[in-house]
């Protein structure tokens, strides 16, 4: 081992004196040979200059093909501005990521990114029936909502007004109010099983017309729009990840569905008891009501 690195020490020397030797040497080269060279290239350029400049046919169609290429590289600067702009802008909201309805990779890829920041952290949902979202096994929630720290969820009353008319609004046939209310009943069976392994797992029905799929765990906040006539899986989604900027809507969406979770006239829905326990602004217990379980399977 000593004579071999004796021996690269003493090669290293020379060689590096040598690449010193040959650098100057291929610059002297080149000096000495660039008068050659200009003349060699000038005087071949001149020959075939005179036979250009004697081509019509051959000027107009550089010109033409200048242009294009001219053409095409002032639309490249220009949508490179705007993309760039867009870009900025898109920062400065928080938005980070699109997943088009039909993106199969794009849905894969904002599955797993659920997946990696809901695990034992906490996670809040508002959804309409939540079925799809979590109760079933191909749902992007489904094992965040059983790996996460703590779960506030929002689903629709399935007796309310606002779960028969976003069930009528959707164009399908086969999204009845019945159907509606079948998904419901699974979502809640879903958490009642997750409760009773001793989860933390908290439920509240709302009465409203469905407006916005949030989803939040961590720094990342996902959005969709419940648009009339259209499955909300049609839609695309946004996400929205926390920033220090001002214009952030990581904020607003955020706030959003604490004001919807803090709203009194929202009830919980009591995963022991079956119940709606309806509380006053300070959080204290106010009343409560059975749930009409039974009617849920029966409408079905």
């Amino acid at each position: 081992m000593f004579s071999k690195r004796r021996l690269k020490d003493f090669i290293k020397g020379p060689a590096h004196i040598l690449y010193h030797v040959m650098l100057i040497l291929m610059s002297a080269a080149f000096a000495l040979s660039l008068p050659y060279t200009v003349e060699f290239v000038a005087k071949k350029f001149l020959i075939y200059w005179t036979w250009i400049g004697n081509e019509k046919i051959f000027l107009v169609s550089v010109e033409i093909a200048l242009a294009v290429i001219l053409i095409l590289f002032f639309n490249y600067i220009g949508r490179s501005w705007n993309d760039r702009r867009y870009s900025r802008m898109a920062r400065e909201a928080g938005l980070v990521f699109v997943s088009p309805s039909k993106g199969f990779f794009a849905r894969r890829r904002s599955k797993r990114l659920k997946e990696r920041e809901g695990i034992a952290r906490d996670v809040m949902v508002i959804g309409s029936t939540g079925y799809r979202t979590f109760a079933d096994s191909g749902g992007d929630l489904h094992g965040v909502i059983k790996n996460c720290r703590e779960a506030k969820i929002m689903l629709l009353n399935p007796f309310s007004d606002g779960a028969s008319i976003r069930a009528r609004s959707i164009l399908d046939p086969e999204m009845t109010p019945q159907h509606f209310r079948e998904q419901i009943r699974k979502s809640i069976d879903f958490l009642k099983e997750l409760r009773a392994v001793q989860k933390n797992v908290r439920l509240k029905l709302y009465g409203e017309v469905p407006f916005l799929k949030v989803a939040i765990s961590g720094d990342y906040v996902w959005l969709k729009h419940y648009h009339a006539g259209f499955d909300v899986q049609a839609m695309p989604e946004f996400v929205f990840k926390h920033n220090q900027s001002p214009g952030s809507l990581y904020v607003p969406f955020y706030q959003y569905f604490l004001r919807w979770w803090n709203n009194p006239g929202i009830p919980e829905y009591d995963l022991d008891t079956d119940e709606l326990v309806y509380r006053d602004p300070a959080g204290n217990e106010e009343k409560r009501e059975p749930f009409q379980k039974g009617d849920v399977a029966a409408a079905v």
